[in-house]
This record gives structure tokens, sequence and C-alpha cells, in this order.
């Protein structure tokens, strides 16, 4: 169940204020990076929170710049701003190592956040993780005339297949995104690496999960696939095993953590 009190805001000079909530616990905490167009009331994000409450584990979840009760509007929004947003949590409102769950878009952001502070990241749990989702699944995508259009007027609109309104695809947003691809040489990452991935995924195709398997440079990745799993995978049943993963995780990083300090490294 979602708090009825108003969020926290991060304030930023010069840069749109951050609105999150923080639950404090046990380390490592647990850092939610949302998907394109969601927000900090999602399904897995409350269920995380839920958890790590049962749990006593730290916990945050945020809403990026132009989403949810963040300021700034959804159209001005890019890669790169987006992740600085987490960032900004990462660093002003999370605590010590975090177990960093990246949704959709947000597992992009997830990989991203882990380049920019490996030293603050205990592991990854991502959940139909989308990197370079603005190229390989959006621009790659379009037929000629719509990128005509996207060049032209620098915006299109694109359906939600989720019930939602339609929203805006800004030529802004493609572009910006190619400085950050990650699929196009090895992610030099080396903490334990959780990746749930349905089969029947509409949106992200389940070889994306592979694929960051064999990028990143940790040899501590586990690629869980569900034969009959959507792209949210939010079914009681996909909640239990995001749940599982991230304790799994966890722990994963808790002992490898513990030998890089044994090991004077």
């Amino acid at each position: 169940m979602n708090d009825p009190s108003p969020p926290s805001l991060l304030q930023r000079a010069g840069r749109e204020a951050i609105a999150y909530r923080r639950m404090e616990g046990a380390e490592p905490g647990v850092m939610f990076c949302g998907g394109f167009m969601s927000d900090m009331t999602g399904t897995k994000a409350t269920a995380l929170e839920a958890h790590c409450r049962s749990t006593g584990r730290a916990f945050v979840r945020f809403d990026y710049s132009g989403h949810g009760e963040s300021g700034g509007a959804f159209r001005d929004g890019t890669i790169g701003a987006w992740h600085d947003d987490a960032l900004a949590v990462l660093d002003e409102v999370a605590r010590g190592p975090q177990v960093l769950v990246g949704s959709s878009m947000g597992g992009w952001i997830m990989l991203l956040v882990a380049l920019a502070r490996p030293e603050r990241v205990s592991a990854l749990v991502g959940v139909a993780a989308a990197p370079d989702f603005t190229e390989d699944l959006i621009w790659s995508t379009l037929d000629d005339e719509a990128r005509r259009t996207l060049t032209g007027a620098g915006e299109i609109v694109m359906p939600c297949d989720y019930g939602e309104e339609p929203y805006p695809i800004t030529m802004g947003l493609i572009e910006e995104g190619r400085g950050h691809l990650l699929l196009r040489a090895p992610i030099a990452l080396h903490c334990p690496i959780h990746l749930l991935q349905g089969m029947v995924d509409e949106d992200v195709p389940w070889r994306t999960a592979l694929r960051i398997a064999e990028l990143v440079t940790s040899e501590r990745v586990v690629v869980e696939l569900v034969k009959d799993g959507d792209h949210r995978l939010s079914r009681e049943q996909d909640l239990a095993r995001l749940c599982r993963s991230l304790d799994a995780a966890a722990r994963a990083g808790t002992a490898s953590n513990h030998g890089e300090h044994g090991s004077g490294r």
C-alpha cells in the first residue's frame, strides 16, 4: 500500500526536484529504478518496499524528472538526465552499499549508475532490462515516414500498450541516448548480477538478457527466463521471484565485498 503522506523532495540547484521515499534498514540497501513513463507507485516498487520492510532492509524508490511526483516535463527527459537523477538519489539519499534493481528502462539506468559508482553498488537485479532501447527498440523499428516526421518535427507520438495515454518520443531522446549505448562493447561491471526476463515479453526481446550477460565482465551472472512471463512481470508469482532474486543478489554482493576486504584488495 502506498504511503498517503507526500514524498520527500531532493532539491538540486538549477535542476528539477526529485521526489523520493526512503525507508531505513540494514545494508546493503535497495534502490529501485523504474521504467519509461513509470513512477515509484508501481507494483514492483511497492512490492519490493514491502519485502524490504519485512526483512529489515533499507529501501529507496524515486521518480525521474518528468515522471510521477518529480518536477519537469516528460518530453524534456533524456537517458542522460534520468541517469543524473538516479545518481543524485544514490549520492544524496541512499546510504551505504546498494543493490540496484532496474525495471525495463531502469535496467539501462541501473547499469549506467553501476558503471559511474562501482564502489557503491553491491549487486544488480534487472527486470526486463532494456539498455539501448531508444536505438534498438524505437529508432530501428520506425519506418521511413516515421523517421522523417521525427527528424523534421522533432517529435512523434506513440501508442501505449498498457492502457495509458499515447506518449511523445523526441528526437532529443533518440540522439542523446546514442551517447549512452552499452550493448556495443564489453561492460566493465564486476558485481553479482541477476537478470529476470519474460519470454513472451512483447517490448524487450528475451535475448537482450543474454546479450547483457555476455557483455558484462562479471563472472557472477544469473539469467532467469520466465517462459510465460510478459514485460511487466508483475503477477504474484513474478513478484515472489523478484524478491527471491533480490535476496540472493544481496547475499552474493555481501559475500563478494567480504571476500575483497579479506584478500586485501
